[in-house]
């Protein structure tokens, strides 16, 4: 898909604007090199490319020729954490642009409970307004509202209203969560294109892009051909019930958004639009810096949908980089100073049927009767207790106790679900809120976290269970394979929490640091870049210097 070329269906969005800005000169001048009295980039490019794993990034690297070959190009951190527990799409993307954990930003889920709700559905999706009429956590208004710090587009806007961000991605917990509340444009994709909040109508740009991409949705779609690079990944692997994945070119029919958003076409169009509306809007060609985020959901699909490891997950990779690699070069033409820093809301791992074939033999799926409805239905047999005595959004993670139970009840009910929990062979750990309230923060690198580490910078007194459920390494949570969803992420271990984090920007001298470093570090360090002042005692991220040698980029 040539996005520069506007060939494809998606792509034609980026034709919408006519031609790009004419900033480029025919003779290019020199590069500079980039310095601490450099001064600031007039487009900081934001890109979260969701489920892309530190894993992910070593495998493919070598294989890279585009976009993500120039940000490997740059200044790589390629031991970047998610240190949080929680390693699931809504906390990750609250922590790229707000520098705090989700103990601090309080998306500490997906979804979380909340018994003491109005509705009668007491599960919370993290990026709704479940006060909207009529609302659940599966037919939900979309809100910020349960974000409870500013993001980095939120503190440009408060220094300058005139900075201008714009946030686009394919779900829209990564475009809320990364956007903030000020962005001047903010959307996601949808069976009909794109949409927003609730009451905000797109703007004609984002009107014409909407269009273009619902058409292509409605096209029917050949499978990709296999680059020879993808051949060693080209293995049926057979699913619990019935056919197979791993040999999948992402053919579709017209109108399965599904199948579009789990391949490299959803992305594809989340970039196109994004290069339209910052053509459009002139981004970056005023007096000051403006923000342009773009999330990249298509990788967390496939990961979900195909496992990581199979063909379906190499084409995806091929694919990113290529789209990425052409995003870059309608930048480059406009001759505009932008920085990109890249990473991911988590990582991911394969599907245990594929890791059992390549020398993991211990790779397993969870046992049905850690479920959060199985566990509390025994529990209260056992101990004559009313029903339902336990809520959870799956077989771990946080659970909550019913508000009905009298205080001696509920130490009773806790007593027996963290024993029971504590017992099966799957469950590595259980740990309670009142024990994680008082567990500090970590301040050391992440890398050597210890698990309570982990789960406290998760945890949010007000939001988070009355305990925490963590499985052992390589134990899917998901009872059995089926087509559309054979792995998963979310756990503690290394595999989720470790993620790429890519910076690059034209005369900036790259280099590669190994050591462990954070994705809240990116807000102190971008707001370094545009000399963004930043109160360090409200973040949880520190600066990283991007200048090799003995300059400073945290000024």
């Amino acid at each position: 898909m040539k996005l520069k070329n506007c060939t494809a269906l998606i792509a034609a969005t980026l034709c919408l604007a006519g031609p790009a800005a004419g900033l480029a000169q025919d003779s290019a001048p020199a590069v500079q090199k980039v310095t601490a009295a450099t001064p600031a980039p007039k487009l900081l490019v934001v890109v979260a490319v969701d489920q892309f794993s530190a894993d992910l990034f070593a495998e493919y690297r070598s294989h890279f020729t585009g976009g993500l070959a120039r940000l490997a190009s740059g200044v790589v951190f390629p031991a970047g954490y998610q240190a949080h527990g929680a390693t699931e799409t809504c906390p990750g993307h609250s922590t790229i642009l707000t520098g705090n954990h989700p103990a601090h930003t309080g998306i500490i889920a997906n979804n979380y409970y909340d018994l003491s709700a109005a509705r009668a559905d007491k599960k919370l999706y993290c990026a709704e307004d479940e006060t909207a009429p009529g609302s659940s956590s599966k037919e939900y208004v979309a809100s910020i509202d349960h974000l409870l710090v500013p993001t980095l587009g939120d503190l440009m806007k408060a220094r300058d209203p005139k900075a201008q961000v714009v946030s686009v991605a394919g779900k829209d917990r990564a475009a809320i969560m990364m956007g903030g509340r000020r962005a001047d444009e903010l959307m996601w994709l949808t069976p009909k294109g794109l949409t927003s909040f609730k009451g905000v109508t797109l703007s004609p740009t984002a009107q014409q892009a909407s269009a273009a991409i619902a058409a292509a949705i409605a096209e029917p779609r050949p499978g990709l051909t296999l680059p020879a690079d993808c051949a060693s990944h080209d293995i049926a692997i057979p699913l619990d019930t019935g056919g197979t994945v791993g040999t999948g070119r992402f053919a579709r029919d017209g109108g399965d958004f599904r199948r579009f958003k789990a391949s490299p076409e959803a992305d594809g169009a989340v970039l196109a639009t994004a290069a339209a509306l910052r053509q459009v809007r002139k981004m970056g060609e005023g007096s000051g810096t403006d923000l342009l985020i773009v999330g990249l959901s298509a990788t967390d699909y496939v990961g979900h949908g195909f496992g990581t490891e199979g063909s379906e997950m190499c084409l995806q990779m091929m694919s990113l980089d290529r789209e990425l690699g052409d995003f870059f070069a309608q930048l480059d033409a406009t001759g505009i100073d932008y920085e990109v820093a890249l990473t991911a809301d988590h990582g991911g791992h394969d599907m245990p049927e594929r890791n059992r074939q390549n020398a993991w033999p211990g790779a397993q799926r969870v046992d049905p009767a850690l479920d959060a409805d199985a566990m509390g239905k025994a529990v209260a047999e056992e101990l004559g207790l009313p029903q339902p005595l336990l809520y959870g959004d799956g077989p771990f993670g946080d659970m909550y106790l019913a508000k009905s139970l009298t205080p001696e009840q509920r130490r009773a009910a806790l007593a027996a679900l963290v024993a029971r929990y504590r017992a099966h062979p799957q469950v590595e750990a259980v740990v309670t809120g009142e024990e994680l309230a008082q567990w500090p923060i970590s301040k050391r690198a992440p890398d050597v976290w210890s698990l309570m580490d982990k789960l406290r910078a998760s945890y949010n007194p007000g939001r988070s269970g009355d305990f925490i459920v963590v499985l052992k390494p390589r134990v899917t949570p998901i009872p059995e394979s089926g087509v559309g969803y054979v792995a998963t992420h979310g756990s503690v271990w290394d595999y989720d929490r470790r993620v790429p984090i890519l910076f690059w920007r034209k005369g900036l001298i790259g280099f590669e640091q190994p050591n462990a470093v954070m994705t809240v570090d990116i807000l102190p360090t971008l707001a370094a870049q545009i000399g963004l002042p930043v109160d360090r005692t409200k973040i949880d991220g520190r600066c990283l210097d991007l200048l090799s040698g003995p300059d400073d980029s945290c000024r």
